[in-house]
């Protein structure tokens, strides 16, 4: 059996890259931002280059993370509208947080709880980038308008710390709990039978 009889295509080779441009970006972002919150995480600015450099390279390493964000958008969104089929997922939640996939309704290319996370994670890629202006220009901003400062502040911390909440559960789920994802980010394909035993809307659709 050849690779096209076993295996399927579940992310293109642009879909991969901009994905892990997204990733890479955000990890940075992740780290000088941990930073530059707390003085007792100083020391992760050490790691990609000290303090100036991590100054410099975080607000533009957050624009590339919005763009690419902006460009999965363009690329997932008509895969991510809510369907009946992920309203009865959801319903079934505890099923997937179990591990228990052979109890939960079927889903489509990707299921509801994937949606949620991205739909959020763009949603905390928009408060980033609009409260990150406000602090990238803060010279700009006279003082009578100090509360856009502050707001900007508290903007981009509690955005920040959803986005890393995000970010952890993106990477447990792709990793250790749904095995195959990880490796379907890096080569692209799927085996027949993982994409029948979790998302097999999208396979019945792929295998007409």
């Amino acid at each position: 059996m050849n690779r096209a009889e076993a295996e399927i295509l579940r992310y293109s080779f642009g879909e991969r890259v901009n994905h892990w441009v997204a990733g890479i970006s955000y990890i940075y972002c992740l780290l000088t931002g941990l930073a530059f919150w707390n003085p007792y995480l100083f020391w992760l600015a050490a790691l990609v280059g000290g303090g100036p450099v991590a100054r410099f390279w975080h607000p533009i390493l957050g624009v590339v993370f919005v763009a690419s964000m902006a460009v999965m958008w363009r690329m997932w969104a008509p895969d991510m509208r809510t369907s009946e089929a992920d309203r009865a997922w959801l319903a079934r939640m505890g099923d997937y947080v179990r591990n228990r996939d052979e109890q939960l309704p079927p889903a489509d290319r990707f299921n509801a709880g994937q949606k949620m996370f991205f739909w959020l994670m763009l949603a905390c890629a928009a408060l980033l980038l609009l409260s990150g202006v406000g602090l990238w220009l803060v010279d700009s901003i006279p003082w009578s308008l100090r509360w856009l400062r502050y707001t900007s502040i508290w903007v981009h911390v509690l955005s920040g710390l959803a986005s890393i909440g995000l970010f952890i559960i993106h990477v447990y789920m792709g990793t250790a709990m749904v095995r195959g994802s990880f490796r379907a980010m890096v080569r692209g394909y799927v085996s027949r039978t993982w994409a029948r035993v979790h998302h097999p809307l999208w396979y019945e659709r792929l295998a007409r």
